[in-house]
């Protein structure tokens, strides 16, 4: 659960991939949540839509591997400083050859 204290004053724009949001019949593919970092974010997100953190971060925790994060078009980890009103992507991972 996301300590009030910890959010961030102007939340993040919240930017989520469609084959994730498939999985949560009626989630937004763009909303609010406030945090400081990515976790916080992160937390926030799963009070929105519940269940949402277990598809987003691994034990540790860490981002699962298939997901990038990006941060005002920066590419994070979870611990990273989200500013307050930044826009946040979550973009699945391409791999290939």
């Amino acid at each position: 659960m996301t300590d009030p204290s910890a959010a961030s004053p102007t939340p993040a724009d919240v930017h989520l991939p469609r084959s994730l949001v498939a999985l949560f019949p009626g989630a937004p593919r763009r909303l609010r949540a406030a945090g400081q970092t990515v976790a916080a974010v992160i937390d926030d997100l799963d009070r929105q839509i519940p269940g949402l953190r277990n598809r987003l971060v691994d034990a540790g925790p860490v981002i699962r591997t298939h997901l990038n994060v990006f941060v005002d078009g920066r590419r994070v980890a979870i611990d990273a400083p989200v500013p307050p009103g930044a826009t946040v992507h979550i973009i699945p991972a391409v791999s290939g050859g």
